[in-house]
């Protein structure tokens, strides 16, 4: 499917904020593939369909993701908005027509991180984070700048940020998250 035609479906998907979000991941991770040396189409892809399973209910995601026997951790179970980046990925590939591991990898991986992400997941992970349109949070002028020149770095950052966020509201915190943050502050 090309780019002209996922944008159209992604459009009835979700909504125009997350739409107009997407769109801004979708250019801020193909400027950091261009500076990073990744394939800046991948970055494009995987940039716009990276909510693409966003506008599903809570319960919807947690029914897709057992029709389509994709795994749920105990995390996802009691909170299945987090379900959205592993139903991304298979969205991306049955209904977008992706089948580069690399891109569904990214979209994958985009909200908790993993460790030993490839260069991809990375852009993705961070392109998300600092998009253009995101509401400032700490220190994210920052992490821009770092994007470009130090993206481990930026990974670190937004981490502890996340991590952060988190433990002063008293949420749970993903096993992915922590393992991710322990990876790359070594």
């Amino acid at each position: 499917m090309n780019r002209e035609k996922m944008v159209e479906r992604l459009k009835t998907k979700i909504s125009a904020k997350r739409f107009e979000h997407s769109l801004g991941v979708e250019y801020t991770a193909a400027c950091m593939a261009y500076v990073h040396g990744a394939d800046v189409e991948k970055a494009r892809i995987a940039g716009l369909l990276h909510d693409c399973a966003k506008g599903l209910s809570q319960k919807e995601k947690l029914e897709k993701a057992k029709k389509h026997g994709l795994p749920i951790s105990k995390y996802e179970e009691k909170n299945p908005d987090m379900l959205h980046a592993k139903l991304g990925a298979w969205y991306a590939k049955e209904k977008y027509e992706v089948d580069d591991k690399e891109i569904l990898s990214a979209i994958t991986w985009h909200t908790t991180g993993k460790p030993k992400m490839s260069l991809l997941d990375k852009i993705i992970f961070v392109a998300d984070y600092i998009e253009p349109n995101r509401k400032p949070v700490p220190k994210l002028d920052e992490i821009r700048k770092l994007s470009f020149t130090d993206l481990d770095r930026a990974v670190v950052m937004i981490l502890e940020n996340t991590i952060s966020y988190l433990e002063e509201s008293g949420v749970d915190m993903d096993d992915s998250t922590k393992k991710t943050y322990d990876y790359y502050n070594k």
